[in-house]
């Protein structure tokens, strides 16, 4: 299962997304089908993509009602054409049809973030760059989010601003420089803790290298400044990691990564993706339902 089991945070928040939507009750559900009557339902892609989320659409069901079964029939990760089966759910209808739209709404977001990111990793195909998210999540969703950028073959950058040093343009007019904020941070920071610097010219490089940087990060560079810059750092501090990023789209991502950078950093996996079509369809009652 994701996340090594199921976490409390997770439930909380599905019990608080399905109290949105539910509120004190599925009304068109109750006034329309006859208590206890049984279904199956079918998930199924209606386009083409990785399938991701799976795991927390069958937690959305066992929430609304534990008696439910739930069979996945396809791996996460797993790339499917229109009109594959993604997983059965079978039991109550006031219960699946309840849970189909928060369980249906997960997975789509999902499956997004995970193709759109399959896609990035395509394009650098035989390059041994790394393809990393941001912290442009949606709120509320980003250990979803960035879940799904694995899923997809993409890795995590930070998960917030807790975890690791990234100093940034407005750090670095409010520091007074980069050696000043690279400086106080050294000071305050656990030495396991890395320092990330962005830079957007040469001449910041060369501050980020002087000033003790772990990482430095190219942002919004041409290809010609980003390899010179990349050949800069390698032969000054090449022990320094080296991170592209700023409007790295599919067309540019490649060229990128040629100027022998180690990591780009893509917000558009997480805040610029399209939702998978996935639809669920009631397959008729199980036999000897009672209508």
């Amino acid at each position: 299962m994701m996340f090594n089991g199921y976490n409390e945070e997770l439930v909380q928040s599905i019990k608080y997304w399905l109290q949105e939507d539910v509120g004190s009750g599925d009304i068109t559900t109750r006034t329309t089908i006859p208590a206890g009557h049984e279904s199956k339902g079918i998930i199924h892609a209606k386009e083409d993509g990785i399938i991701c989320g799976v795991p927390v659409a069958e937690l959305v069901f066992e929430i609304v009602d534990p008696s439910l079964t739930f069979k996945a029939l396809v791996k996460e990760g797993q790339a499917v054409s229109k009109g594959t089966v993604i997983a059965e759910v079978e039991g109550s209808t006031h219960a699946i049809l309840t849970g189909e739209r928060l369980a249906l709404n997960l997975m789509q977001r999902l499956s997004g973030v995970a193709t759109r990111t399959s896609s990035f990793v395509q394009a650098l195909e035989g390059l041994p760059t790394r393809l990393v998210d941001t912290r442009k999540t949606t709120p509320g969703h980003r250990m979803l989010e960035k879940y799904a950028v694995r899923i997809g073959g993409g890795a995590n950058h930070r998960f917030g601003l807790y975890d690791a040093v990234m100093i940034k343009d407005n750090h670095i007019k409010g520091a007074g420089g980069i050696r000043q904020a690279v400086s106080r941070a050294r000071a305050n920071i656990p030495h396991t803790m890395t320092i990330e610097v962005e830079t957007e010219s040469l001449e910041q490089v060369d501050e980020a290298i002087a000033a003790g940087a772990d990482i430095i990060m190219l942002d919004n560079m041409s290809a010609e400044m980003m390899k010179t810059a990349v050949s800069r750092i390698h032969s000054k501090a090449p022990h320094v990691k080296t991170e592209a990023s700023g409007n790295v789209s599919l067309e540019t991502v490649r060229e990128m990564a040629e100027s022998g950078v180690d990591v780009i950093s893509v917000g558009r996996l997480t805040y610029s993706f399209s939702s998978l079509d996935i639809s669920l369809d009631l397959n008729g009652k199980k036999e000897g339902t009672q209508s």
